[in-house]
This record gives structure tokens, C-alpha cells and sequence, in this order.
């Protein structure tokens, strides 16, 4: 059993291990070079996702000294009560126990998301993809120097190499206990956990995030942000779709710009029925389209006749993640916010936000589309489960 570590010996290993970071830069981007050169897939968001470069060692360095200095989350009281016997009762915040995270391509996660579920008390077991292997078992072999600085066991920060049958028999066997599994991927590895785990999963979900262009909207202000929501492809919070309001004034030389912006940008444009007109604009196939997220340069735009219509259609194709409504009347702004069913609602701002860093948190362990126990992005605040502590002199009842 590990003993939780002090809240003194959880930052300085965050603060030691932004300092291997920095110390090991070269060979982190050296090693991962390797990675993405024996990548063979077609995946180019998984390729994306894979490469580190010296920004991104910067944001691992960064998220590491933030940590360091956050409050702990683990022994906050939520709550007492003096019971009528004399009793005296406290909920407070606790450490999970071992969380186990399963990702793809991604080493910034065995930083990020690591050091997360590390500062708040937890024993981390991390499976990654064998596409960042080398890099992954690289960046793990810093946090066990960043351990053994401080006299804290490896066990805190494991690394499981294992195939996908080895991980099934985990994942349904598991050979210690694992309180929490979070998967960090498309959505065939998240279906993956949810069949095979016997152990609580947080569902880090699919994006498939609309934008609705109202009737009263600024369209300028419309065409940046669809734009900015196609500029990272394999970010979960990019924009897939866009439903533009049929009484918008001015719907067709709106549609225009913002077609021939988006063919600057090489981004293949699909279409209902009627966007579909436009000249170089592909009908859809079938309305299962407009479920699926792309990660791909690729966006679906259509037609719809008001405000409710747009919210319906959200809340029955969209991934449950993110949303946003482009108009200058706040009364509409605040009935699609109010009854859209997504984890987070923009009204004049881009999906792109939905980002534990850009929303406050500082960093962020997964963007949760479940509404249980924390929805949208998990950050440290929130990677703690609760428990109850009863002060007594020998009451029964």
C-alpha cells in the first residue's frame, strides 16, 4: 500500500520534474522524432497529436510548475455537522486511490495528465499508444528520477507496455486494484475501455461540435470563429458542423465568404440539400453524417429554420462536448445556452476554449462528456472523489 505522499513531496517532484524536462528537452524531441518516423498510419490527427516539439516540452514544463503551486485538493472540507449526540461529522475531499489512463499517440498526456492525477494523491498507471512508445517510456523515466529525488517509490508513476490483448485482460482482470480508468482517444479505443473495464471510466468523448450562425448574428464575427475552429484539427473542441439560420439577412453572400474562406484554408466542404447548390459543395451521403467527427479538414454546413430547430438538432447528432451561437440578441443567446446539451456553450466565442487551461483551470486531464461525476474539462479540482469523517466518544444507535 502507498501511503499518501506529502502535499510538500507532491511539488517538488512536479518542480524536479520541470526540471528534467528542461535539462532533457533535446533528447525528449530527439527520441520523439523516432516516434513520428516509424508512424506508418494515415491517421493525420494521430500524427499531429504524436509530435513534440520544443513548444510543446515548454508546455509540459509549464503545466508542471503550475501544479506545484495549487492548492492541494486532497482533505478540503465540504461539509460538517454536529449531530444531536455529540458526534461531529466532516466530508472531505480524497485521493481516488490508482487511476489507470489509456491514450493514444499523445506523449504530452504522460506529462500532463499525469501530473494531475499525481498532485492530487493518486498512483498513476498510464498505457499508452505503441505509436509514442519510445517517447512515452522516456518522459516516464524522468518522473521516476523526479521521484527518486525525493525518496518517493517508482510505484507512484507506472508505465504498463502491454499489447491490446494484454490490455482487454487487464482491463477485465486487472492484476491490482484500479479505482478509475480514463481514456484519452478516438472513439473505438473509448468504446474499447467502456466494453471491457470493471471499474468506473470517465468518458473523455468525441467532439462533433456545432456552431449555430443565428438570424441576428455578426456575420464577421461568424466566419472567425468556424475559422478557428477548423485551425487544429485534432483538437476534440475543433468544429465539425455549422447550422446557419434560413432567415439570416444576406444568407447567400454570407454563405459565399464563408466558402471561399474555407477553401483557403483547404478545408472539403459538405452540404444538405440546399448548401449543396453552392457551387464545389458536396451533398451529404445520408444524415449519419452529421454524428460524426472528423478530425479532418473536412466540415458538414446546413440549413435550419430557427433557434429550437438548432438546439434539437445539437442535442440529438452532436458528441455532447461543445457548442456555440453567433448572434447579437442575448434573450436567444441565453435560450440556446439554457437547452443545449453539451458540456460547454459559447455565445460569440469559439469551441476552441474548451480547454482546462483556457477555462481557468490551470490544465486539465481529460474533457468528460459524462455528466457524472465532473463534466467538460477535469482538472485538479476535480480528480478527487469524498469521504466521510465521524468524530465520536462512543455513540451507537
Amino acid at each position: 500500500m502507498n501511503t499518501l505522499l506529502s502535499i510538500k513531496t507532491r511539488n517538488n517532484v512536479l518542480r524536479t520534474m520541470a526540471s528534467l524536462l528542461d535539462r532533457e528537452k533535446e533528447a525528449i524531441i530527439s527520441i520523439n522524432k523516432k516516434d513520428l518516423e516509424a508512424y506508418k498510419g494515415d491517421d493525420i490527427s494521430m500524427f499531429d497529436r504524436l509530435k513534440v516539439d520544443e513548444a510543446k516540452v515548454h508546455e509540459m514544463i509549464a503545466a508542471c510548475l503550475h501544479l506545484a503551486t495549487q492548492e492541494d485538493p486532497v482533505g478540503l472540507e465540504r461539509f460538517s455537522f454536529r449531530h444531536d449526540n455529540g458526534m461531529q461529522v466532516y466530508n472531505k475531499t480524497a485521493s481516488f486511490g490508482t487511476i489507470l489512463i489509456i491514450y493514444e499517440s499523445r506523449p504530452d498526456v504522460t506529462v500532463e495528465a499525469a501530473g494531475i492525477a499525481f498532485k492530487s494523491g493518486n498512483k498513476i498507471l498510464l498505457k499508452g499508444g505503441k505509436e509514442s512508445l519510445q517517447s512515452n517510456l522516456k518522459i516516464v523515466d524522468l518522473w521516476h528520477q523526479a521521484l527518486n529525488q525525493h525518496n518517493a517509490s517508482n510505484n507512484w508513476i507506472a508505465y504498463l507496455q502491454f499489447d491490446r490483448t494484454e490490455t482487454q485482460a487487464f482491463l477485465e482482470r486487472p492484476s491490482q486494484k484500479v479505482d478509475l480508468i480514463i481514456p484519452r482517444g478516438g472513439e473505438r479505443l473509448i468504446a474499447f475501455v467502456k466494453k471491457h473495464a470493471t471499474c468506473p471510466v470517465i468518458i473523455s468523448g468525441r467532439g462533433n461540435n456545432f456552431v449555430f450562425v443565428h438570424k441576428e448574428a455578426d456575420t464577421a464575427i461568424a466566419i472567425e470563429i468556424i475559422l478557428n475552429g477548423k485551425s487544429k484539427i485534432s483538437a476534440c473542441n475543433a468544429v465539425d458542423k455549422v447550422l446557419i439560420d434560413k432567415n439570416l439577412p444576406n444568407k447567400t453572400a454570407f454563405i459565399n465568404r464563408l466558402l471561399s474562406k474555407l477553401k483557403e484554408f483547404k478545408i472539403d466542404v459538405l452540404g444538405d440539400t440546399i448548401i449543396s447548390k453552392f457551387d464545389k459543395v458536396e451533398e451529404i451521403s445520408s444524415n449519419d453524417v452529421w454524428y460524426k467527427e472528423f478530425l479532418d479538414y473536412k466540415i458538414v454546413i446546413g440549413e435550419i429554420p430557427s433557434n429550437k430547430d438548432a438546439i434539437a438538432m445539437i442535442n440529438n447528432y452532436s458528441g455532447g462536448h461543445s457548442s456555440a451561437i453567433i448572434t447579437k440578441n442575448t434573450a436567444e443567446a441565453k435560450l440556446f445556452m439554457a437547452n443545449v446539451d453539451t458540456a460547454a456553450v459559447y455565445h460569440n466565442a469559439s469551441t476552441r476554449f474548451t480547454d482546462g487551461g483556457q477555462l481557468g483551470l490551470g490544465g486539465e486531464l481529460a474533457i468528460s462528456t459524462d455528466k457524472l461525476h465532473q463534466r467538460g474539462p477535469i482538472g485538479l479540482q476535480h480528480l478527487v472523489t469524498n469521504k466521510w469523517y465521524v468524530h465520536g466518544n462512543g455513540q451507537i444507535r
